[in-house]
C-alpha cells in the first residue's frame, strides 16, 4: 500500500511521505534500539513524533470541511518553533529534522532536547 499511494502522489510539487503507523512497534526496536508502543489508532502515534510541532494532522471530511488534530496545540507551529516530544528517546531525530527545517526556513527556532 504504501509504494502504491507513493506513486499517487508523485507528481505533486511537495514530498509525501507514506507509512503504515500500525506496524512501527515491529520494526522500530530494531531500528532504534528502544521500544515502541502498539498503536490503538491512527491519531495515537502523533504522541510519540519526535517533535511535538509536527504533530498535526488535516482530514478533509465528506462535508467539506477541514478536522484539525494537534495533540500538543499549534502554537509551535505559528511561532516557526520546533520544540523535542520527548514521549520516547528521539534526540536525533528531532535534531536532525530541526535542522532540515532550518535549511528551508532560517527563521526557524529549534528548541534543544532537554537534558
Amino acid at each position: 500500500m504504501v509504494r502504491r499511494v507513493t506513486r499517487y502522489f508523485s507528481d505533486l510539487p511537495v514530498p509525501v511521505e507514506v507509512r503504515n503507523q500500525a506496524r512501527v512497534h515491529l520494526w522500530y526496536p530494531h531500528k532504534f534500539g528502544s521500544p515502541y508502543p502498539q498503536l490503538r489508532c491512527s491519531a495515537e502515534m502523533m504522541n510519540y513524533f519526535a517533535s511535538r510541532t509536527h504533530a498535526v494532522a488535516v482530514r478533509l471530511e465528506q462535508d467539506d470541511t477541514i478536522s484539525v488534530f494537534a495533540p500538543f496545540g499549534l502554537d509551535d507551529l505559528f511561532s516557526f518553533r520546533i520544540t523535542p516530544n520527548v514521549a520516547l528517546n528521539n534526540r536525533a531525530t528531532h535534531t536532525g529534522k530541526g535542522a532540515r527545517a532550518q535549511a528551508v526556513w532560517p527563521e526557524v527556532t529549534v528548541e534543544p532536547w532537554p537534558g
